[in-house]
Order: C-alpha cells, then structure tokens, then sequence
C-alpha cells in the first residue's frame, strides 16, 4: 500500500525568526483532503562535550514553551538551511559554554517531532576540549553545569532529563564509547 501523502494546497500563516508555520491540505492514500499543520525550521546541532575526565558540560536554561528549566546540551539552531552542522556544531559549543573542541564527531541525526515539525537535529560528541570564554547570544540566558557522563546517564533513565537532542545525544555517545573500547 501506497502510505505517500500529497500536497495539494500550502498556505504560509506565519513566518517568525525561527520558524515557519503553514497550513497544508493533503490528499491521503484513500484519496480524502486532510489538513497538516507545519512547522518549517532551518534545522539544528546538540553537542554532547565529554571531557578527559570524564565530565560533560551541559546547560540549564528556561523554556519558555514548557514555563520551566531544563537540562540540555549545548544546542543551537542552524543560521541557515544549508549551514554546515558541524560549523555550527562548533559555533553554539563556543558561545554556550565556552569550550572548543579538538575533535568533534558527528553521531547522526534526529527529527524530534516529525508529526508536525520537519527540524533535523544533529548530534555531535566533542572531545579534547579547551576552555574560553562563554558569549551566548543578546536575548540567550543560561547556566552551564558539569557532572560525571555517567550521572546524565542516570539522570536521563530516571526521567529527571527530558529534553530529546539530550536524550538522544547522551546514549548515542553511551553507545559510541562502549563500541569504540571493543
């Protein structure tokens, strides 16, 4: 069976900084219109920094959306649709915690609400880390908190970490480090 949706009318109602928003209808495979709602976004990276130690470097921010804190690791949205993710990658690294890695590897990546958003995050772990100074963006407010990669493990099996691109980021590089021991 044919699961393909096609676009028959698309209307843009709202083009903000960051996203887009329109409203579609769509014909489904049994050939009734359906409306969609979507969400157009340039795109994104999450950055998992591990130290030598053993540490990651994670940020506390408030979400509006959700009117509460989370943890989360550096992220940022891509400045444009084609911007490389791994320039970026780098790029919301420095300007959230500061740091620069050496070696940045990128891990894939993830669409974290397809059912009406099409923003693809990638993810990345950056090693051999060197510390400078943080420059978040004018309107960006954040604290940065570092704790053992074991104890975000935890955190994240606890469901006391939430937020996706950490979720998602955190065990991809938990399964990265056991297959790169073997």
């Amino acid at each position: 069976m044919d699961l393909t949706e096609k676009t028959l009318e698309s209307k843009t109602i709202f083009e903000g900084k960051i996203m887009t928003v329109q409203v579609d209808t769509a014909q489904l495979p049994d050939g009734k219109p359906a409306l969609r709602e979507v969400c157009r976004h340039p795109g994104g990276v999450g950055i998992l920094p591990l130290g030598a130690d053993g540490t990651v470097s994670l940020v506390r921010q408030y979400r509006y959306p959700l009117h509460r804190l989370l943890l989360e690791v550096p992220a940022g949205k891509l400045d444009r649709e084609n911007e490389d993710p791994a320039q970026a990658a780098r790029r919301e690294l420095g300007e959230e915690t500061g740091l620069e890695a050496g070696e940045l590897i990128p891990l894939g990546s993830i669409y974290a609400s397809p059912g009406f958003c099409d923003e693809q995050l990638h993810m990345f772990l950056a090693r051999d880390l060197r510390q400078g100074p943080c420059h978040p963006d004018e309107d960006e407010f954040l604290d940065v908190v570092t704790m053992p990669f074991a104890e975000l493990v935890d955190r994240i099996m606890s469901g006391e970490i939430t937020d996706a691109k950490t979720v998602a980021t955190a065990l991809k590089v938990k399964l990265f480090l056991e297959r790169e021991k073997n």
